[in-house]
């Protein structure tokens, strides 16, 4: 099975954890989501969502308006 490349995909350099690229991705290509959709999407607890999430907001990759997450 081949998968198709996006060439254009690139993830800031100063992200280490695997979950924090997939939170990053999954905005990237369906910004908007609320933490319930990040957990359903991406198989991840609420509490892991959150504190990715904050941790990418204080590093200013990530905005947070009315409960829902999108890329800075």
């Amino acid at each position: 099975m081949q998968l198709n490349a996006r060439s254009d995909v690139s993830i800031p350099d100063d992200f280490e954890s695997p979950q924090a690229k997939l939170l990053y991705l999954y905005l990237r290509e369906w910004p908007d989501a609320s933490a319930d959709e990040l957990c359903a999407a991406l198989n991840v607890e609420k509490g892991t969502v959150l504190s990715i999430a904050r941790t990418l907001r204080e590093r200013g990759h990530v905005e947070r308006d009315n409960g829902r997450y999108r890329l800075a």
